[in-house]
């Protein structure tokens, strides 16, 4: 069984940054021929040949198995809760294991918000399989991208990007949460150092003085914090009293130098420069205001 929907896009919905050019899905019971008849032109591919697009298509296989490669993949087993994502010019092919079959959706865009992500690193031909395991929102996201196509309304393709980038985010954060959570005791550590960051912002409670209460090294503390949060530790609290000085400034009479101090910045002008460049002003014209 097959239902697939392919889309136009005209040169103002490409200013948008991504265009949805086709969404689908299939179920391939054991033995089914494959791929299915129905693809638009250079869609449908040889298994032995396999094909090259000139667009993205991220798929999403809540059931079965299959078998995956490409240009910069050996052949891959495929699971049950696996994405996949293909790029335009990378060969690639892929099909269910026979004796198993599948069910998969896929959906085919393109655009500069996918082409800065790839450029940045956050998505790679060297790793185009995500292991999500099942997700209903995964799912519900492809239906209602489904939905969108067939009934093709007045700028759907908007509403189709905003879902393809809810797909990708949410593929993206689920993936990396389940690499990160696969050590608990690791999880556990770095969520109490961001209470405890967040408890002692206006105290002078040292980044170095925490990993020493968690019984860990300032080096490897530094390194786990910042694979799991994004930012170093420093940095964590620094943006973090930022924001306390930003809601004493507006909240409070306190001066500008009395919040340096309270919040143990090294001197009111280090307060300032360092306010300045996170919000975009000084603190003395929030004061103003």
């Amino acid at each position: 069984m097959q239902t697939s929907k392919y889309l136009l896009a005209n040169e103002r919905d490409a200013l948008w940054g991504l265009t949805v050019s086709t969404v689908g899905y299939e179920e391939i019971q054991p033995g089914d021929p494959y791929p299915t008849k129905g693809h638009a032109d250079g869609y449908y591919f040889d298994l032995e040949k396999g094909r090259i697009l000139n667009e993205y298509q991220l798929l999403y296989n809540p059931e079965g198995e299959g078998w995956f490669q490409s240009t910069h993949c050996p052949r891959t087993r495929l699971k049950a809760g696996d994405m996949f994502l293909l790029f335009p010019g990378e060969w690639h092919s892929y099909h269910p294991d026979p004796r198993i079959g599948w069910k998969s959706h896929w959906i085919g865009f393109k655009g500069r918000n996918m082409d800065d992500r790839v450029r940045a690193g956050f998505l790679t031909p060297d790793k185009p399989i995500y292991h999500i395991g099942y997700s209903d929102v995964i799912e519900s996201l492809y239906r209602k991208a489904y939905e969108a196509a067939v009934e093709e309304a007045a700028y759907s393709q908007q509403l189709m990007a905003g879902l393809v980038n809810h797909l990708i985010g949410k593929m993206y954060s689920l993936e990396r949460n389940i690499e990160l959570g696969q050590n608990l005791q690791q999880v556990t550590m770095i969520g109490k150092a961001r209470l405890r960051i967040r408890e002692s912002i206006e105290s002078s409670v040292t980044i170095q003085q925490i990993a020493e209460e968690l019984g860990v090294s300032y080096s490897n503390f530094r390194k786990l914090f910042k694979e799991y949060t994004g930012l170093s530790p420093a940095t964590y609290q620094q943006e973090l009293r930022l924001l306390r000085a930003k809601e004493l400034l507006t909240t409070t009479d306190l001066s500008v130098k009395e919040i340096a101090y309270r919040l143990n910045f090294e001197s009111p002008d280090y307060f300032s420069s360092k306010f300045k460049a996170k919000m975009g002003c000084k603190p003395s014209e929030i004061k103003a205001r």
